[in-house]
């Protein structure tokens, strides 16, 4: 990314190649396959879809089509419309509450990436997002044992559950492992999305065992980058939204929790090493173990990397949220122990999270308003 001047293009282009050449295995292993990605139009879609296509493309012997299924209730996104080719890239517009259309056939993969994961969203519809995360996901599981009951059984499934199941872990947990069961409040507001995704958990983990179905679970922790809608609502793309708006940057806390945050190259990566090689039923934690910033300590940063990019003048102030619940249920840690993605799936990633956040800011300069739903 060191010749000429870094634009968002190049960014992409950097990603893409980095997340092809991290998959050279895993994506072989897909080739002339069928690919099923629910939610493919928002946030981790924009790698999920692209990387794939971009392996057809530079790398496959015989490409892999991908359908997107998504109800792009927010709009469908211009650079998945900017795609092109429908002998790779089918869009349906689809709830994932309903039953598959029948003339969709059936599928070799399927990611199941629909739901909704900003907070303030979720918040303020709860029934929606836990009919994502349990009605969907069990229309799907029940799908794909009708298609290997009809002679075309699924290579794998993949559940994206959440690093939110581990709910607010005590300090001999952290680095968080997968063994650990959690410290999760059932009723608060943050309980529409932890207890539904560990509800899908419950039901993947018992189709694997039951019906001997293909299905992993990936618990994400923290992605972040290109793709993500700047108004999302997750800290680093308010942070990054003051930035690009030339404001100072807001806390609605004291900036104490802490967090580590991963990049969304390196958690595709993660991702499809799960679908393509994760053990059936089981969870894999996917992010990084390190830097574990304080959200303070993460504004000073994209603070720092701003006024190196774009003579960014803003500071950091802290001011109380308007929202009653901001901080009800805010875990004060979150740090994966990856352990097994490492050992299991050969899962290294590799991105810095100051290099990160420098190609965030870039890739955001030139796409003001985001992509994702």
């Amino acid at each position: 990314m060191s010749d000429g001047p870094v634009t968002a293009a190049k960014v992409v282009g950097v990603d893409l190649d980095y997340i092809v050449q991290s998959l050279e295995d895993e994506f072989a292993s897909m080739e002339g396959t069928r690919l099923l990605i629910t939610g493919g139009a928002g946030f981790l879609g924009f790698y999920m879809v692209q990387a794939v296509l971009h392996w057809n493309r530079t790398l496959a012997a015989r490409p892999t089509s991908i359908t997107v299924l998504d109800n792009f209730a927010r709009g469908m996104p211009d650079w998945i419309q900017s795609l092109g080719d429908p002998q790779e890239l089918q869009l349906v517009k689809h709830d994932v509450t309903e039953p598959l259309p029948e003339e969709l056939g059936a599928f070799d993969y399927v990611i199941h990436g629909a739901g909704i994961a900003s907070p303030g969203l979720y918040r303020r519809i709860p029934i929606e997002t836990m009919d994502a995360n349990v009605g969907g996901l069990r229309l799907l599981l029940d799908t794909a044992i009708d298609w290997t009951r009809s002679g075309q059984p699924l290579s794998g499934l993949l559940f994206y559950s959440s690093s939110e199941i581990y709910g607010d872990p005590v300090p001999s947990a952290i680095p968080t492992p997968e063994t650990y069961r959690g410290n999760v409040s059932c009723t608060g507001p943050r309980a529409c999305y932890d207890e539904s995704k560990r509800f899908g958990e419950t039901l993947t983990v018992n189709f694997a065992q039951v019906h001997d179905l293909p299905a992993t679970i990936v618990r994400p922790f923290n992605n972040y980058g290109p793709g993500m809608k700047i108004t999302d609502g997750r800290v680093i793309a308010d942070f990054c939204k003051s930035v690009i708006e030339g404001r100072d940057i807001v806390m609605y806390s004291d900036g104490s929790p802490t967090r580590t945050f991963c990049y969304v190259a390196d958690a595709v990566v993660g991702y499809y090493k799960v679908l393509i090689r994760g053990q059936a039923g089981e969870p894999y934690n996917i992010g990084v173990a390190e830097p574990e910033i304080s959200i303070a300590g993460l504004a000073s940063m994209v603070v720092e990397t701003a006024r190196d990019l774009f003579d960014y003048h803003g500071d950091v102030v802290l001011t109380p949220s308007a929202e009653e619940d901001y901080l009800t249920d805010n875990p004060l840690r979150r740090c994966p122990d990856v352990t097994k993605a490492r050992t299991e799936l050969d899962y290294n990633p590799s991105v810095g999270l100051e290099e990160g956040i420098r190609r965030t800011l870039t890739w955001y300069v030139e796409n003001r308003i985001g992509v994702g739903p």
